[in-house]
């Protein structure tokens, strides 16, 4: 259920970032002493006291939502339908009267506060890469614009504005895991599957060269199918998890018409919050995503 009582009220919405963000607690966001009084209003947040430090705060303090003229309610609106609907930046712009320009600044300051995937892996794993679309979009060029449709086919490069992104799917937690690289061979393969829990980690691969040094080392147990044979599954041997979730990367890029190469991370970790959401109910989906970024 879409939380409709967050967005249409700015009280509302002052209560449920207070109730996130200081859910262990309330702490200073300068000394981080825990010696605070409450102090008063600022608007609709609550002001404090820090008697360590002797100075106030709100809310809002030392978050991505301090100093900004748009209302936290249509903030909050924004970042939950671009989470759970996938809307465009343009479409979010119309809906909360913004400047495109606003909007584009305070999603990429949302995406910013986000933290890099966590990896630990149990196994076995499949792994797998997906190249997509990112340029320079939003950059001064030396060069006159082309076409945005990448028509090259094949496997593309970060030079040639087609980075590689794996998809990294653990069977033994169920994770599915989202990282761009600027190459795809054999030392970001391995920078990628070193933490793990494992000493012979199992990774399930397709037939591209780039896996093949994995055989030789005794560290992983690598299994693989040729596609180019018409072979995609072989009982527990496929790489049809991040087959699947590459489709949806594509998907979740699609609305925003090619994003810059500098941004792609930004974007690929919001993907990653937004798979955490996908189960959760319309005021904990919300909660859960404001807590990712405190």
């Amino acid at each position: 259920m879409i939380p409709l009582d967050v967005f249409g009220s700015e009280s509302v919405a002052a209560d449920l970032l207070e109730q996130v963000r200081w859910r262990d607690g309330v702490t200073c966001p300068r000394c981080r002493s825990d010696r605070t009084v409450r102090n008063g209003s600022y608007r609709e947040f609550q002001r404090y006291l820090c008697k360590n430090c002797d100075r106030t705060f709100n809310d809002k303090t030392g978050t991505i939502f301090a100093h900004s003229r748009i209302a936290l309610r249509r903030w909050l609106f924004s970042i939950y339908a671009f989470l759970r609907f996938n809307t465009s930046l343009r479409q979010l712009q119309c809906e909360i009267e913004v400047t495109h320009k606003t909007m584009h600044r305070r999603i990429e300051r949302f995406a910013s506060a986000l933290d890099a995937p966590s990896l630990d892996l149990v196994g076995p794993v499949e792994i797998d890469e997906v190249y997509v679309s990112a340029g320079k979009k939003g950059r001064e060029r030396d060069r006159e614009s082309r076409s945005r449709g990448l028509s090259t086919r094949g496997r593309g490069s970060y030079s040639g504005d087609k980075p590689p992104v794996f998809i990294i799917a653990d069977r033994g937690t169920g994770q599915r895991y989202v990282i761009p690289a600027k190459a795809a061979d054999e030392s970001t393969i391995r920078l990628l599957l070193a933490d793990r829990q494992q000493e012979s980690l199992t990774v399930y691969t397709d037939g591209f060269r780039v896996y093949e040094p994995l055989e030789e080392d005794d560290e992983f147990n690598r299994e693989y199918v040729v596609h180019g044979d018409g072979e995609y599954a072989d009982d527990e041997v496929h790489v049809n998890t991040c087959e699947s979730h590459a489709s949806q990367v594509r998907r979740w890029l699609s609305p925003h018409r090619g994003i810059s190469k500098d941004k792609l991370t930004q974007y690929l970790r919001a993907f990653q919050l937004r798979r955490e959401l996908l189960r959760k109910h319309g005021r904990d989906a919300l909660k859960h995503a404001v807590r990712a970024t405190l």
